[in-house]
């Protein structure tokens, strides 16, 4: 980020934080369009596991609230191919994407068009989906099933940061509920309720490396190029962004 947009983003935050009187926001990273870039940031409540509110901006100082993308705004927003525009109120055509949601939209006389705002909520989500990670022990599960910053956490042992079995998907769990009884015996209710990366299809689609003499721990996602994930061991301090241009990696299969 350029200094002014960091200025701008330093100063705009805060005041979209009161404004919607969120808990914490997050600036989640930047979406690189054809002719303009999108700035995203998350609102989160006190329940880190309720859906999160997020914002997009064009300058990083004016701010609109996007809509929760939809089931049927995921699945096509996954077969949308090429690079976003950078214009909110582009519209792709239907027709050329799926032939098949067109004609749906056209019997109830809707325009069979997907609007670029729509794609990027929709791209959003499915890259939290898929590799917004924390890591093991960050958030804590209470008795009534909200998600809670855990206030004991210490931060990673460096050889704990090196394994992908210490972070975990901050999203609905699929692979936790598969696993029988037994697998579940060594399993902390409260800190593993969420699936850990080692289990990711593919395998290999995610790089660890230690950076600065090996007090950082950066993980960067192959799948979704552009995301990156640092923990600095033995401290709270974690997090992930994304500049990329919300294109997923399809050719990672035939890379490995």
């Amino acid at each position: 980020l350029s200094p002014e947009r960091r200025a701008a983003l330093g100063a705009s935050l805060p005041l979209l934080q009161r404004d919607y009187r969120f808990e914490r926001v997050w600036f989640w990273g930047c979406i690189q369009g054809v002719r303009g870039a999108y700035y995203i940031a998350e609102g989160l409540g006190p329940d880190r596991a309720a859906p999160r509110s997020r914002l997009y901006s064009l300058n990083c100082l004016d701010w609109s609230l996007l809509t929760p993308a939809t089931k049927e705004m995921l699945a096509l927003a996954e077969q949308v191919k090429g690079r976003f525009q950078g214009d909110p109120s582009f519209e792709y055509s239907l027709s050329e994407i799926n032939a098949e949601a067109a004609a749906r939209l056209l019997e109830s006389d809707k325009e069979p068009v997907m609007k670029e705002e729509a794609r990027l909520v929709a791209t959003i989500e499915l890259i939290d989906r898929a590799v917004g990670i924390v890591p093991r022990g960050a958030f804590v599960k209470t008795a009534l099933g909200a998600v809670h910053e855990n206030r004991h956490f210490e931060g990673l042992s460096l050889a704990e940061a090196k394994k992908l079995s210490s972070y975990f998907h901050l999203t609905e769990p699929v692979n936790l509920k598969n696993k029988t009884l037994l697998e579940k015996a060594d399993l902390d209710p409260s800190i593993d309720f969420l699936d850990s990366l080692e289990h990711d299809i593919p395998q290999g689609s995610w790089s660890i490396q230690l950076e600065k003499g090996g007090t950082v721990v950066v993980l960067r996602s192959l799948l979704w190029l552009g995301l990156t994930f640092y923990h600095v061991p033995m401290t709270k301090q974690f997090g992930y962004i994304y500049f990329g241009t919300g294109e997923k990696n399809l050719d990672l299969p035939f890379m490995l």
